[in-house]
């Protein structure tokens, strides 16, 4: 009797379920895969529904608080822009059109840019900034992992906030985990505000351990701020005993466009501490012009309306004449990115991913080779970097447009990850992105189709179990 009022109510939730399926416009091929799932994996197929299939996108879950003190904010920042005029970038229009309508900011000119490669540069130059910092420092990363690193900053930020510095920090409470309660409260009692993005709490589990705060932001002053694919962890500088040394890309930004990162810490800021005191107009400096760049800052998450980062990839792959050169870890597209790759391939373009050889994960790794034929059969050239563990987040197209950021080529960073990219839309900008590109590639293997097609049945074996996963990796 038991046994059959437990198996109805398994039943009745099953169809609740389908219904909700259907009524959210899911892709068929999606939706029958979690009816699959469901219906073959007893009491496991609805747990891992509740936990990954939900479109937090359509029921705005996590939506970040939109009041009107935020919306006047972000206004404040776009009135701090360089707006640059209808003639430049002319060639770039439709990229430009999409993300502010997306992300709501437009680009602006007149900031200053410096490419940082790798941990040490990056961290030579964050560090040297914080030391100039005379009202506030602002931090949010993935990653906040304790050594060498976070003793340093924890002896600075001591220093400066007796000089009357606010330092505030958000960290994701995943990505950070091992982050100790001990440091957190050194932190604070030196007066650090400190706070974990979308904690894992009873109750609430289900509903938040797949979303993440993938970004990483620093913002000092309004002054300069800096943005990319590196995480406050020595392993950027001192490199990892099984993965070697990791190579990544950072930007250093200073202008205008500063505000627009400052901005995106300030909602973001809201919406983990429920404190709106930053969103005061005293944190806005007067705009001055650093430089001649022109910038437009990209934003994403699973409480927008569409995946802004990946319409951006999307809308450049898209839109090339002549090449489109991509440095990602993650490359694991779906369908759309797929056939834009494959499809500006077979038309001529000279389409290259570079990879890294070496992978954080056993089950990322596979599925990730799990494309490759298709995009080695439509002319798509890949190389794997083997000189350590490569994790940069940079595109760049014909001498024109590039982006450093946060984002995997992947369904997590495009639809469950809170992530933000800087697009630069200046030829000197690209040029060195794409020189440093090629210097990588000549240091990497190149994969041959041919040969690729002949690789063991065992690797094809690997690559088709783990491409299962490729929706929740």
């Amino acid at each position: 009797m038991i046994l059959t009022i437990i198996l109805s109510l398994y039943v009745l939730f099953g169809i609740f379920i389908i219904i909700r399926l259907l009524l959210n416009g899911m892709r068929p091929t999606k939706t029958l895969a979690w009816l699959l799932t469901i219906f073959t994996i007893p009491v496991g197929g609805i747990f891992l529904y509740l936990m990954l299939g939900r479109n937090r996108r359509k029921n705005k879950l996590f939506q970040l608080k939109h009041t009107p003190k935020v919306t006047s904010y972000i206004q404040k920042a776009i009135e701090q822009y360089a707006p640059i005029t209808t003639e430049e970038h002319k060639e770039h229009h439709k990229i430009i059109s999409l993300i502010t309508k997306n992300s709501y900011f437009a680009p602006c000119t007149g900031n200053d840019l410096r490419l940082l490669k790798n941990g040490k540069a990056t961290f030579q130059a964050i560090f040297d900034a914080l030391k100039s910092a005379e009202h506030f420092i602002h931090l949010e990363y993935y990653i906040f992992e304790e050594g060498e690193l976070t003793n340093e900053l924890f002896e600075l930020f001591q220093q400066k906030i007796k000089t009357g510095v606010k330092v505030r920090i958000i960290y994701d409470s995943i990505g950070s985990r091992s982050l100790s309660k001990k440091y957190i409260k050194k932190l604070q009692r030196i007066g650090v505000e400190i706070h974990k993005f979308l904690p894992i709490r009873f109750g609430k589990f289900l509903s938040s351990i797949n979303y993440r705060n993938h970004r990483k932001i620093i913002v000092i002053d309004n002054k300069v701020a800096f943005t990319g694919g590196i995480n406050v962890s020595d392993k950027y500088v001192k490199g990892d005993p099984n993965l070697g040394v990791w190579h990544d890309m950072h930007l250093q930004l200073k202008g205008p466009v500063v505000h627009s990162l400052q901005a995106i810490f300030a909602m973001d800021w809201y919406f983990v501490s429920n404190n709106d005191k930053i969103l005061d107009p005293l944190y806005f400096s007067t705009y001055k012009k650093k430089g001649t760049s022109t910038v437009q800052i990209v934003h994403s998450g699973p409480d927008a309306d569409f995946s802004a980062t990946q319409q951006m990839y999307f809308s450049i792959i898209n839109e090339v004449k002549k090449y489109v050169y991509i440095t990602n870890p993650y490359i694991i597209p779906g369908e759309s990115i797929l056939d834009a790759l494959k499809v500006a391939a077979l038309s001529g373009i000279d389409v290259r991913l570079l990879l890294s050889n070496n992978s954080d994960s056993v089950i990322v790794k596979w599925c990730v080779r799990s494309y490759f034929e298709r995009l080695l059969q439509a002319g798509v050239k890949i190389y794997l970097f083997s000189e350590g563990f490569l994790h940069s987040k940079t595109i760049v197209a014909d001498d024109t447009i590039s982006s450093v950021g946060t984002a995997n080529l992947d369904i997590r960073s495009f639809e469950q990850n809170y992530e933000v990219n800087a697009v630069i839309y200046e030829d000197a900008f690209a040029i060195d992105l794409k020189n440093d590109f090629l210097n990588d590639c000549n240091k990497s293997i190149q994969l041959n189709y041919n040969t690729f097609v002949e690789r063991p049945w065992q690797d094809k074996l690997k690559e088709g179990v783990a491409k299962i996963f490729s929706p929740v990796l």
